[in-house]
Protein backbone atom coordinates (compact mmCIF):
# COMPACT_ATOMS: atom_id res chain seq x y z
CA UNK A 1 0.00 0.00 0.00
CA UNK A 2 1.64 3.21 -1.27
CA UNK A 3 1.29 6.42 1.20
CA UNK A 4 -1.88 8.14 -0.63
CA UNK A 5 -3.55 4.88 -0.28
CA UNK A 6 -2.46 4.38 3.36
CA UNK A 7 -3.63 8.41 3.81
CA UNK A 8 -7.15 7.71 2.62
CA UNK A 9 -7.53 4.14 4.35
CA UNK A 10 -6.42 6.52 7.54
CA UNK A 11 -9.15 9.16 6.90
CA UNK A 12 -11.50 6.43 5.93
CA UNK A 13 -10.84 5.04 9.34
CA UNK A 14 -11.31 7.98 10.67
CA UNK A 15 -14.71 9.04 9.60
CA UNK A 16 -16.12 5.73 10.41
CA UNK A 17 -15.53 6.62 14.28
CA UNK A 18 -17.09 10.39 13.50
CA UNK A 19 -20.67 10.58 14.73
CA UNK A 20 -23.07 13.35 13.65
CA UNK A 21 -21.64 16.67 13.00
CA UNK A 22 -18.25 15.57 13.66
CA UNK A 23 -18.41 14.18 17.12
CA UNK A 24 -16.14 10.87 18.17
CA UNK A 25 -18.97 8.37 19.26
CA UNK A 26 -18.34 6.97 22.34
CA UNK A 27 -18.09 9.89 25.02
CA UNK A 28 -19.45 9.85 27.89
CA UNK A 29 -23.29 10.14 27.71
CA UNK A 30 -23.92 9.28 24.21
CA UNK A 31 -26.34 7.17 23.55
CA UNK A 32 -24.72 4.13 21.54
CA UNK A 33 -25.18 3.84 17.98
CA UNK A 34 -24.87 0.70 16.37
CA UNK A 35 -22.56 0.78 13.34
CA UNK A 36 -23.95 -0.26 9.94
CA UNK A 37 -22.27 -3.80 9.70
CA UNK A 38 -23.03 -5.09 13.79
CA UNK A 39 -26.69 -4.04 12.22
CA UNK A 40 -26.12 -5.84 9.32
CA UNK A 41 -24.86 -8.40 11.40
CA UNK A 42 -27.72 -8.47 14.21
CA UNK A 43 -30.50 -8.80 11.33
CA UNK A 44 -29.04 -11.18 9.27
CA UNK A 45 -29.04 -13.36 12.79
CA UNK A 46 -32.68 -13.12 12.82
CA UNK A 47 -33.42 -13.86 9.39
CA UNK A 48 -33.92 -10.41 7.92
CA UNK A 49 -33.18 -9.31 4.71
CA UNK A 50 -33.02 -6.06 2.95
CA UNK A 51 -35.94 -6.11 0.21
CA UNK A 52 -36.38 -2.66 -1.75
CA UNK A 53 -39.46 -1.82 -3.93
CA UNK A 54 -40.58 1.11 -5.44
CA UNK A 55 -44.33 1.74 -3.59
CA UNK A 56 -46.84 5.15 -5.20
CA UNK A 57 -46.44 7.79 -2.45
CA UNK A 58 -50.26 7.62 -1.33
CA UNK A 59 -49.83 4.13 -1.02
CA UNK A 60 -46.97 5.24 1.63
CA UNK A 61 -48.31 7.69 3.56
CA UNK A 62 -51.63 4.81 4.07
CA UNK A 63 -48.85 2.38 5.84
CA UNK A 64 -47.27 4.98 7.87
CA UNK A 65 -50.24 6.21 9.24
CA UNK A 66 -51.16 2.50 9.63
CA UNK A 67 -48.47 1.33 11.31
CA UNK A 68 -48.63 4.82 13.87
CA UNK A 69 -52.20 3.17 14.25
CA UNK A 70 -51.32 0.12 15.32
CA UNK A 71 -48.49 1.16 17.51
CA UNK A 72 -46.22 -1.42 15.39
CA UNK A 73 -43.03 -0.95 13.12
CA UNK A 74 -43.30 -0.14 9.80
CA UNK A 75 -41.30 -3.13 8.63
CA UNK A 76 -43.42 -5.14 11.29
CA UNK A 77 -46.56 -3.53 9.56
CA UNK A 78 -45.68 -4.41 6.07
CA UNK A 79 -43.91 -8.20 6.79
CA UNK A 80 -48.07 -8.68 8.21
CA UNK A 81 -49.89 -7.36 5.20
CA UNK A 82 -47.28 -9.37 2.78
CA UNK A 83 -48.17 -12.55 4.63
CA UNK A 84 -51.90 -12.20 4.89
CA UNK A 85 -52.16 -11.83 1.14
CA UNK A 86 -50.11 -14.15 0.08
CA UNK A 87 -52.21 -16.69 2.48
CA UNK A 88 -55.55 -15.50 1.47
Amino acid sequence: MDKTNLAKYDAKKLMNKMGPKGAVIGKAGDAAVPDRREQRERERALGLVPFAVKLNGDLVKQLQAQSKERGVDLNELVAQLLQKGLAG
